[in-house]
């Protein structure tokens, strides 16, 4: 079961930012996901239907298949040329100093 300490803990590792209001929003979120992924874990294997032959659909996906597109420098001098043939993008913090 998930506590508050253990959501202060993912959310500094992933520098997010929580409210104190939310903290009891994310662990009724985080317990309700951990729930959903230990009865997935809890299915045997047996129990599971040959999943290829699901509404008669062999292949769903299509061949990739090459396309003109857009020419790189004309993209890029939108962008003042970029740099080394890539979009250069500042990282920029919000106002409580995360991304």
């Amino acid at each position: 079961m998930v506590k508050r300490d253990d959501v202060l803990k993912i959310a500094k590792l992933a520098m997010l930012y929580i409210e104190e209001e939310e903290i009891e929003s994310w662990i009724f979120d985080m317990n309700k996901l951990i729930g959903f992924a230990d009865t997935i874990k809890s299915v045997e294997d047996d129990e599971l239907e040959d999943f290829d032959d699901i509404s008669n659909i062999v292949n769903a996906f299509h061949e990739d298949e090459v396309v003109k597109s857009l020419d790189r420098e004309l993209v890029l001098k939108s962008r003042d040329g970029g740099e080394d043939g890539y979009f250069i993008i500042k990282r920029e913090r919000n106002n409580r100093g995360y991304l």
